[in-house]
């Protein structure tokens, strides 16, 4: 059947005559569709936020770094500071080859002034070995020079690795790869501009962790250990193998290698696999409270429907008694179901989608800073709900709201015109 001018003509004066009712249809489509699309664009944007922080790092890692006891043990009183060595290093790389992969120590230094000239810029300097940038998201473009290699760490070189905004700020646009910068009275010639994930919004400087002991006279100390494992695929083994590096610890450190407050492990897979978890729970928690919202609006729409066509029995007398057919009552009826159920579900999913968009640029690259500086966590990233998904919703507004007032409607136009009339 043709679309003519005239039913277009008469659903419009019906929306102009009933706006309240048009407004309380439109309201239900809008506001199911908006609350899934805002639901369901949050959970995305919390998983990609998640998922974006291990994107660009090794999750089968381990970062270890000493603290206070909380334990007496064998006659020391409790609240000694662990200090991690290079003995450490040495039992993490001999003692465990079945699950250590590559490790490295790390030395920290806060608020070095690094300059050249009359610029300076104040940032950390990290001691690290090569195998850093296997586990952590720091890269070295192809024309920026190099990362700190095993020779400059046997020949305790003072080189660095900036970065890219210490470099403009030094350099101003020039090279900086072969030039000598001044730290804090030392001088060390950069050997590499690395590339950082845009999200961080730290400024480290990288320097060879065996220089960064000699010349900042650490002696054998050490801040953090980091390394990669193997065959921990489950969360028992890796428990396991916690348990059995504590020991070691306890061992060198003497302390009581059941207290969890002397030695810290941060383990990414094992965190990564409680994500997957979190994930998963949300995910279902969301798609539930969505469905339940949008059954919300498909039963706002059928009870408006249904209160339209009983309120338009009468009307639909005097059509047929004019000589309208059946078939074109029920096309009324269900193309002006369709035009609004459309119309408010598009509003809906527009509002829906702005709002998780601004969501987004309000979360985005915002970091989440922890007791420690390593732990920083992107929490909301491009919350984006397929157009696919949500013209889906609407399409299924739409038959909810056409089959609501399709069968009471039918059975409205079988009535004869007579008996139509006289319904209340």
């Amino acid at each position: 059947m043709k679309i003519r001018f005239d039913i277009w003509y008469e659903i419009i004066s019906t929306v102009r005559r009933n706006k309240l009712r048009t407004f309380l249809t439109g309201f239900s489509v809008a506001w199911g569709i908006f609350m899934l699309i805002v639901l369901l664009g949050s959970g995305n944007g919390l998983m990609n936020g998640f998922q974006s922080n291990f994107a660009d790092r090794a999750t089968n890692s381990i970062k270890v770094y000493g603290s206070r006891t909380s334990k007496t043990f064998e006659g020391m009183q409790k609240g000694r500071v662990i200090q991690l060595d290079n003995t450490d290093m040495l039992n993490t790389e001999t003692k465990f080859p079945a699950h250590v992969g590559v490790a490295g120590a790390i030395l920290k230094m806060n608020n070095r002034t690094i300059s050249k000239g009359d610029e300076y810029v104040v940032c950390s300097l990290v001691g690290v070995e090569p195998s850093y940038v296997e586990i952590e998201p720091y890269r070295v473009a192809e024309n920026n020079g190099r990362f700190i290699n095993k020779l400059d760490l046997d020949e305790r070189r003072k080189v660095i690795v900036i970065h890219p905004r210490t470099a403009e700020t030094l350099f101003k646009g020039r090279n900086a790869v072969g030039e000598y910068v001044n730290v804090n009275g030392i001088a060390y010639k950069v050997v590499g501009v690395y590339v950082q994930n845009k999200e961080r919004n730290d400024q480290d400087a990288f320097v060879p962790f065996t220089t960064a002991q000699n010349v900042y006279i650490k002696g054998d100390k050490i801040d953090q250990i980091l390394f990669t494992t193997k065959g921990l695929d489950t969360r028992e083994k890796g428990d396991a193998f916690e348990q059995s590096y504590k020991e070691v610890l306890a061992a060198h450190h003497r302390f009581d290698p059941t207290d969890r407050s002397a030695v810290w492990l941060w383990n990414r897979f094992t965190f990564f696999l409680q994500f997957l978890d979190a994930q998963q729970i949300i995910q279902i928690a969301i798609w539930v409270i969505g469905i339940f919202t949008l059954l919300s609006g498909v039963v706002g729409v059928s009870n408006i429907m249904l209160i339209t066509v009983k309120e338009r029995t009468k009307e639909f007398g005097i059509r047929k008694a004019l000589g309208a057919s059946p078939a074109s009552i029920l096309w009324l009826i269900i193309l002006e179901s369709i035009i609004i159920t459309t119309f408010f579900g598009y509003i809906g999913m527009v509002g829906g989608i702005a709002l998780t968009e601004w969501g987004a640029r309000l979360f985005d690259a915002q970091a989440v800073a922890e007791s420690t500086d390593f732990l920083q966590f992107t929490i909301f990233k491009d919350p984006t709900v397929g157009l696919g998904t949500a013209l889906s919703f609407i399409v299924l507004l739409v038959i909810a709201g056409t089959l609501a007032g399709f069968f009471p409607a039918r059975k409205a136009v079988q009535i004869k015109p007579i008996e139509a009339l006289r319904a209340d």
